[in-house]
């Protein structure tokens, strides 16, 4: 039975020149072998692996209609295209993710051993570099810290406190107090806890 290894196709210096065509032509309403081969000029039967793969970057629905993340990707500009192939590759390649969430980052030797510990494939098998090679191939079009970095979500519920109201109902204290829930964006760069901290503290809790 076959194995269910990581997107790759063969032909991986094809996924770079089929995806700068992409770029620059027409979406069709359907992308399929002949749009591949007479559109965009690539009838060898390498370049045909890239449906498949492109359906599994979500790029393609399963009946080969480009979806909103391939209009994304077509998108002129650059940080939209590169935050659109960013998502496409999280989405081929979840199980990578499920290993080490920062797959993207890792040298092109850890990566082809994170899928060598994957798959059980030997190290230096040529299905390991045609996935390494793949997603290499894919990254270069792609930009991560755009989906990393989100704005941190701050909601603040507000409850009776203990502060004076001068009406002339001497005994009645009103007021509010605040609990600030704050989901971080997953980083390591301290300065951009920094950040939101000196905000919070300048903008929220000064007295």
């Amino acid at each position: 039975m076959a194995k269910n290894y990581p997107a790759f196709v063969n032909a991986t210096a094809a996924v770079t020149k089929i995806l700068e065509k992409i770029k620059i032509a027409a979406t069709p309403d359907r992308f399929t072998q002949d749009y591949l081969a007479t559109e965009l000029g690539f009838p060898g039967g390498g370049a045909r692996a890239f449906i498949p793969l492109a359906k599994k970057l979500g790029l393609l629905g399963s009946d080969g209609t480009p979806t909103d993340l391939y209009k994304q990707f077509r998108n002129t500009n650059s940080s939209t295209s590169k935050a659109a192939m960013a998502k496409a590759i999280k989405n081929a390649y979840s199980d990578v993710y499920a290993r080490n969430e920062y797959a993207h980052s890792l040298s092109r030797a850890d990566f082809e051993g994170l899928i060598v510990e994957m798959t059980g494939l030997e190290k230096g098998n040529p299905t390991v570099k045609a996935i390494a090679g793949t997603f290499d191939a894919l990254k270069a079009f792609a930009e991560f810290k755009a989906i990393e970095t989100e704005d941190p979500l701050i909601s603040i519920d507000k409850k009776p406190a203990d502060i004076s109201h001068d009406d002339g109902f001497s005994d009645v204290r009103l007021g509010l107090s605040y609990t600030i829930n704050l989901v971080l964006p997953k980083t390591d760069d301290v300065s951009v806890f920094n950040a939101i901290f000196r905000s919070l503290r300048e903008n929220l809790l000064r007295k």
